[in-house]
C-alpha cells in the first residue's frame, strides 16, 4: 500500500529532508503588506524587515477546508492512503479543517499533532518509518496520536515584541521583560504554549544555559534524533547547543530554520530544542 504522510509548511523542514523523508506539505499563507506569499524558505527575514518598517504583524492564514479537499484529492491520485499531520488544534484551526474534509473521504487520516515546527518533523519521520514497516493508515494515524504526548519541545525568545503585536503576550509582561531583560522559555505541552524558565544574559550565554536545562530535564529520550530550530542566523548559539546536544550522545542533530507562519509569533533570535521521548 502506498501511504503518504503528509503536513502544513509549520513542520519547518527543508526541501532536502522533505524529499528524504517522502513528505508531502502544503502551505499557510503569509499576509506582507499587499502582498500573500506562501509559507516556506525565506519568508521569515522578509517578516521581520515588515514589522521593523510598519510595527505591525502581518496576518497567517490556515489552509481552508476547500484547500484542504483539493489537496487531498490530488494526493490520493498518487497514493492509495494519507497519514495527514497537523498544526496543534488549540493552536490553529487547520487541524479542525484537515479533519472535517477527512472525515468525508476514504483512507485520510489527520492526526493532531498537539505540537508546532520540527515537533511536527519528528512524528512524521516516524510515520515514514511505520510505513515502511507495512503499518496501515489507521494504525499509524492511531500510533502517531498516542506518540504525540511524548513530544518534548521548548524554546526560548531572545524578544517578546512579536508575541505581544500577537496578542499572546501582555504589554505588562513585555515592559517587565524589557526592564529587566529577560529572554523567556516558552513550554509546548497538552497542545498549548506557556512560560518555562526565564533566562537573564549575553544571548549565547542563555542558550548555554537553556540547553543544559533541557538535558538535565530529559527522563528518557529517543536519542537517535533531535531538533534545533531557529527563526534566523545565531551561528554562535547554534553552534553551543549543537555541541552539547552531540556530547550527550544524540545521533542525528538537524539544524533548522522555523518557517514564517512560527517566526512570525516568535520574532528574531528564537531558538529551540525538540525531541521525542520514548
Amino acid at each position: 500500500m502506498r501511504i503518504c504522510i503528509s503536513a502544513e509548511s509549520t513542520i519547518d523542514l527543508p526541501q532536502d529532508l522533505l524529499k528524504k523523508y517522502k513528505i508531502e506539505t502544503t502551505p499557510f499563507s503569509i499576509n506582507i503588506g499587499n502582498d500573500i506569499v506562501e509559507d516556506g524558505s525565506g519568508v521569515a527575514k522578509q517578516i521581520f524587515e515588515f514589522v521593523k518598517a510598519n510595527k505591525v504583524l502581518p496576518k497567517t492564514s490556515a489552509i481552508s477546508p476547500n484547500q484542504y479537499s483539493e489537496y487531498f484529492q490530488e494526493l490520493k491520485k498518487s497514493y492509495d492512503a494519507v497519514v495527514h499531520i497537523s498544526m496543534s488544534s488549540l493552536l490553529s484551526c487547520a487541524y479542525n479543517n484537515a479533519r472535517m474534509i477527512a472525515e468525508g473521504m476514504e483512507n485520510v487520516y489527520v492526526v493532531d499533532s498537539k505540537n508546532i515546527s520540527t515537533g511536527i518533523a519528528l512524528l512524521a519521520f516516524c510515520g515514514r518509518e511505520l510505513a515502511g514497516a507495512g503499518k496501515d493508515a489507521k494504525e499509524i494515524a492511531e500510533i502517531l496520536t498516542a506518540k504525540a504526548d511524548k513530544l518534548k519541545v521548548s524554546f526560548v525568545l531572545d524578544q517578546l515584541n512579536f508575541m505581544h503585536k500577537g496578542g499572546r503576550c501582555s504589554t505588562l509582561a513585555l515592559l517587565g521583560a524589557n526592564l529587566l531583560k529577560i529572554k523567556p522559555e516558552i513550554v509546548v505541552s497538552n497542545g498549548k504554549m506557556s512560560l518555562g524558565k526565564k533566562y537573564r544574559g549575553a544571548l549565547s550565554k542563555v542558550m548555554a544555559n537553556y540547553v543544559d536545562d533541557v538535558l538535565a530535564g530529559m527522563n528518557d529520550p529517543d536519542k537517535s534524533m533531535i531538533f534545533i530550530t531557529h527563526s534566523s542566523e545565531m551561528p554562535e548559539c547554534e553552534q553551543v547547543v549543537e555541541d552539547r546536544l552531540k556530547q550527550a550522545g544524540f545521533e542525528v542533530v538537524y539544524n533548522t530554520y522555523a518557517g514564517a507562519a512560527i517566526s512570525s509569533h516568535c520574532g528574531p533570535g528564537c531558538l529551540g530544542i525538540l525531541y521525542m521521548e520514548k
